[in-house]
């Protein structure tokens, strides 16, 4: 009998650079209203970028983020700090990953001209 093959499935892995971060916080402080839900997330977001590019990184990902937590954690922060800093990654991510797929979509787009 043969072994079933696994397939693994495509994910795109988000390789960023300091002016892709820049825009998707841009992104994501733009979303928000409040001038201290503004304060709170350009802080941990701001602490997220000078974490990410201080160590060698191929791309932005869950293990990533897991790293970030761990990071978050072996500093004593509350778990409540912990949490909101994340939510705050996540929305980095989701914004990154948005203005990638943008990208891959509009050079997809241009192919077909």
């Amino acid at each position: 009998m043969r072994k079933a093959k696994r397939r693994k499935i495509a994910r795109l892995k988000t390789k960023l650079g300091l002016p892709d971060l820049e825009q998707a916080k841009s992104a994501v402080l733009a979303s928000l209203r409040s001038p201290e839900s503004q304060r709170s997330h350009r802080h941990a977001i701001d602490e997220f970028v000078l974490w990410y590019c201080s160590e060698p990184r191929l791309s932005f990902n869950k293990t990533v983020v897991t790293r970030h937590r761990i990071h978050l954690e072996d500093r004593q922060l509350a778990p409540g700090t912990v949490d909101v800093r994340l939510a705050s990654v996540r929305r980095l991510a989701y914004e990154a990953a948005d203005k990638d797929r943008g990208r891959h979509h509009q050079s997809a787009d241009s192919m077909r001209d």
